[in-house]
């Protein structure tokens, strides 16, 4: 496969599993639009690891390989293919890759939300610390830990949620829509990131919400309202 084929196999990857992006593009500069979708395509790849079922020493070996990556990207060497579209960015690549460790202790439930949140601080400043070059914006660095626990929660469901939710709210579904919430208002000012962020942010909390509520994967809204959330996630409403 060639470096063109290999790139664009990770792009559509991303795609697939965020198909809301498909009706949100429009709101993209087109000369932005791979760039976004490398950058979260990126990301995609740390969530996975840090979600992880199973035995988490082969997400471990990937988190320790992309911290390599990474810092060749710094170098200005790339092996990924996202590295065509996001090495030859000057970024700070060495401070993501020296944040990648603190994924593997954050899969442990905590006791609260404070402790979740604290557990992927230096993550999220490293993420936000990239993103202000990637994207030209930096988000909220509490913006960025609510999107991951959102999607945390929706890939591992109530067992990502904190110990003290099992006190006060009995259930799973109840628990996973308690922690739901907690991270929707914990979420930050999405207008502090760039258009992209806000777009893919207010998707990430939508499927979030209509999660919680079903208490699983629920269908995504029509093409109209996904371009309305878009809209107004641009509109910083």
């Amino acid at each position: 496969m060639s470096d063109s084929a290999a790139l664009d196999s990770f792009l559509e990857k991303w795609r697939a599993r965020w198909p809301e992006w498909s009706v949100a593009e429009i709101f993209v500069p087109a000369e932005r639009r791979e760039r976004a979708v490398a950058w979260f395509a990126l990301l995609q790849e740390f969530d996975d690891a840090l979600n992880i079922a199973g035995d988490p020493l082969p997400a471990d070996a990937k988190l320790a390989w992309w911290g390599e990556e990474l810092r060749g990207w710094a170098a200005r060497r790339s092996r990924h293919p996202l590295g065509r579209r996001l090495e030859p960015i000057r970024a700070p690549w060495e401070q993501l890759a020296e944040a990648l460790p603190a994924l593997a202790p954050a899969r442990m439930p905590t006791r609260d939300g404070d402790a979740a949140f604290a557990s992927l601080s230096a993550f999220a400043e490293a993420v936000v610390a990239v993103e202000a070059d990637v994207l030209g914006r930096a988000a909220e660095p509490g913006a960025v830990i609510a999107h991951t626990l959102a999607i945390r929660l929706m890939d591992v469901g109530a067992t990502a949620v904190p110990y003290d939710l099992g006190a006060s709210v009995h259930g799973d579904p109840a628990r996973l829509r308690a922690w739901a919430d907690h991270l929707r208002d914990r979420g930050g000012d999405l207008r502090q990131g760039a258009r992209e962020r806000r777009i893919l942010s207010s998707f990430a909390f939508g499927r979030l919400l209509r999660h919680a509520r079903a208490g699983q994967p629920a269908p995504l809204p029509s093409p109209p309202r996904l371009l309305f959330t878009a809209w107004r996630a641009v509109r910083g409403g």
